[in-house]
């Protein structure tokens, strides 16, 4: 599968061995096995799909055309009747992601076809998860036909649930504006005879949206497709519908009902192997297993497809688990069925929300719902893919976006970003309506729109987690090596006698640094290009993007360099000395320095564990990430991840009180921004000078500048007053220098007293 060309449901399949219930009780998947079934659209499909987008652009447009035309708008597109106009476009978007989700399902059935074939062939049982039926469209069809009509596959497509909303919905009557308590409202117009007066304008734009929508090709549903490839006779249907269409020998298709009892004697035969297939729904399926069972006749190995997740995380959950029970002979073989159509990942993303919502509410650890099989990335209505698609907003208006121009955007998607001054809109489209608009985008605009909008994610996501900002719950700290180098014990309970410690750990990983090419093949949206100042060679983005941080508007660019990536302010890379930088040379640079790198780095960490919640409120928030690591010789242990500062903070709260020795002194300024009394009037205070945390010596008199700079101290003039700084940072003393200006200052004393 090419990289980003993730789709719906996919990542189901990351790490479906470790998926638990959604009540406390966890499944064991010992023995489970799992693939991802993904339908590539044929090129005829896409043409379909496409052709389908295209009928919904013009629905969208001959909406807002009768719209106009029936009053609800003024001649300029202005609203008169917000509530009427939100009623009519609301009912059609809500058809219009309903039909995609169904047309994808149909044209995904191809492939579930053939790997059901297979699988049979094989020796195996097939058991086919869906939602949706589509019985009420059958009804309304039913209703609809006369006696001597002959049903037809075309009228049992998702197509039709279009053609119910054009016929039953779409504004076609003239509408009169009434103000009430100072609100336009609209109500119908009628004529002489209390008739609804009908604008023929909106019925000619009516009638000409389904004419567009009956010229194309029908695909029926992904239920009724395998029902009919392999015949009732193969197929235990176990769904709530009363009535199926079923096809004969000859091809023509008839209607059956089912009794109140067909579930439970379709569920009988196939776990006496009567029949190797089962479809099952939510409404067909409740307490009902189908697994291996050692008193089944059936025990052919399960291969279970979650062809629809549906909406309700817990219910898609317990479906799969209905393969999977105890004392049964073999485990299930989950297959994920999914497409190549980026705009799927809608219907992931509801998913993906909902299992983080039900962790949090079984366990209180969000990810014991999704128990990983989601990325933080994958949950396309989480804080950062908002914050994402804010700035992508922004780009889109400015023209920075590559996928697509505004104008192209606002005319498929019919969202409207900017107000008639050109000025961002304050209260911009929410995701699930960007989402629903993507996925009715016809495919190469889809892809192409979603991939850059999924990058914005990733990097939103990226510089979370480097700033120890991103939610992941209880995470595993990995490494080559892990080893334990300091315990401190720092608060002991007084009523419990349970322990808080500070444990230091220095974690040493293998470095694997791209090649030129490889890194290139990797950013294809970044320009190969060289800082002249320093001689680095660096990928850039082509184009400056809006990023949100804790609503903090920034313009930034990506640089990815051999050794990491980070992100430059648009103010900062135009005045530096980056510029662009021809490939061979690129090339050269990027090696010479991948060469010169080290083959392992060494990360210091400090781990805050044992009792924490008594001192919860006094640990610094500056990273909140919860690790399980088991260091090298050591037992396994569970913290909250502190920084150098962090750590320095508590100590100075829990162990130094009154600190005596210059060590001691050293910890009590780095934890807190009071001064800390050095003795004969010199004082240590830690402060933010020009954004960077510096310790300042106050006190010194000017007798004293000179030793304390021979000492190691420096001093720099700020707002027109010298101030005089104690080094401190990586590779620096700071605590001899301490110790050296505590002891002169200390000798002193001792000479005056004598």
């Amino acid at each position: 599968m090419e990289a980003g060309g993730v789709a719906a449901m996919e990542v189901v399949a990351r790490d479906l061995k470790t998926l638990g219930l959604y009540t406390a009780r966890a499944l064991s998947f010992d023995g489970v096995e799992y693939d991802v079934l993904e339908h590539a659209l044929t090129q005829a499909q896409i043409e379909i799909y496409d052709a389908y987008a295209g009928a919904f652009r013009t629905i969208h447009h001959n909406l807002e055309a009768a719209l106009t035309a029936t009053g609800v708008n003024d001649a300029s597109g202005e609203t008169n009747a917000s509530a009427a106009r939100a009623s009519a476009k609301s009912r059609f978007e809500s058809t219009k992601q309903r039909f995609f989700n169904h047309l994808l399902m149909g044209m995904k059935a191809l492939t579930i076809i053939r790997a059901i074939a297979d699988d049979l062939a094989a020796g195996h049982a097939c058991v086919i998860q869906v939602v949706s039926t589509g019985e009420s469209l059958l009804k309304r069809r039913l209703e609809a036909m006369d006696p001597e009509d002959e049903l037809v596959e075309g009228a049992l497509t998702p197509r039709d649930y279009v053609l119910g909303y054009l016929e039953q919905a779409f504004p076609i009557h003239a509408q009169k504006l009434v103000e009430i308590d100072g609100n336009m409202v609209a109500e119908p117009l009628r004529d002489e005879a209390g008739a609804l007066v009908v604008s023929r304008e909106a019925l000619a734009l009516r009638d000409a949206a389904m004419m567009e929508l009956m010229t194309l090709a029908p695909i029926p549903s992904a239920l009724d497709q395998i029902l009919w490839a392999f015949g009732d006779e193969a197929v235990a249907e176990v769904t709530g519908r009363s009535i199926r269409p079923l096809k004969a020998e000859d091809g023509h298709l008839f209607i059956e009902k089912r009794s109140a009892s067909s579930n439970s004697s379709e569920t009988q035969a196939f776990m006496d192997g009567e029949k190797d297939v089962l479809i099952f729904s939510d409404a067909g399926g409740t307490g009902r297993s189908y697994h291996a069972a050692q008193t089944a006749k059936n025990q052919k190995r399960r291969r279970h497809y979650l062809l629809e997740p549906g909406w309700r995380a817990d219910a898609a959950i317990q479906g799969l688990g209905r393969t999977h029970r105890s004392a049964q002979v073999s485990a299930p073989f989950f297959r994920v069925c999914t497409s190549d159509v980026h705009g799927e990942k809608r219907f992931t993303s509801t998913i993906a929300k909902r299992l983080d919502q039900l962790g949090a509410l079984t366990k209180g650890q969000r990810e014991t719902g999704s128990q990983g099989m989601f990325r933080e990335e994958d949950n396309l209505e989480s804080p950062i893919a908002r914050a994402a698609l804010r700035g992508y907003f922004a780009d889109l208006a400015a023209g920075r976006a590559e996928a697509m121009s505004y104008e192209s955007f606002t005319d498929w998607t019919a969202l409207r970003l900017i107000d008639k001054d050109g000025v961002l809109l304050e209260e911009l489209p929410p995701i699930q309506r960007f989402l629903n608009r993507v996925l009715a985008l016809p495919i190469h605009m889809q892809h192409a729109l979603f991939a850059e909008f999924m990058r914005r994610i990733a990097d939103q996501t990226e510089r979370a987690r480097a700033a120890g900002t991103l939610d992941l719950g209880v995470e595993t700290l990995r490494g080559e090596k892990i080893e334990q180098v300091s315990t401190e014990d720092l608060w002991t309970c007084p009523k419990s006698g349970a322990v808080t410690r500070i444990i230091g750990l220095e974690v040493t990983d293998p470095v694997y640094v791209l090649g030129a090419e490889e890194a290139i093949s990797r950013n294809p949206d970044k320009l190969p290009m060289v800082n002249r100042a320093s001689g680095r060679a660096a990928l850039i983005s082509a184009h400056p993007m809006q990023m949100y941080d804790e609503d903090i508007v920034t313009l930034m660019r990506k640089a990815v360099r051999p050794n990491g990536s980070s992100y430059l302010e648009e103010a900062r890379f135009e005045s530096s000395a980056w510029e662009d930088i021809e490939r061979p040379e690129f090339t050269q640079l990027w090696d010479a320095e991948a060469a010169s790198l080290p083959k392992t780095t060494t990360t210091k960490l400090y781990l805050l564990t044992g009792l924490l919640l008594p001192i919860w409120k006094d640990i610094p928030t500056t990273n909140e990430r919860i690790y399980r690591v088991t260091p090298d010789g050591a037992t396994a242990m569970i913290g909250r991840t502190l920084s150098e500062e962090g750590a320095a903070a508590l100590r100075a709260r829990f162990l130094v009180s009154n600190p005596q020795t210059p060590q001691e002194m050293l910890t009590a300024a780095l934890g807190t921004t009071e001064p800390v009394d050095l003795g004969r009037g010199l004082t240590l205070t830690r402060r933010r000078v020009a954004g960077e945390m510096r310790l300042e010596l106050g006190g010194a008199d000017r007798g004293m500048i000179d030793s304390l700079k021979a000492m190691g101290c420096f001093t720099e003039i700020i707002a027109f007053q010298l101030r005089v700084f104690l080094p401190h940072g990586d590779g620096i003393d700071t605590g001899s220098i301490l110790a050296r200006i505590v002891g002169q200052e200390a000798a002193r004393a001792a000479e005056q007293a004598a």
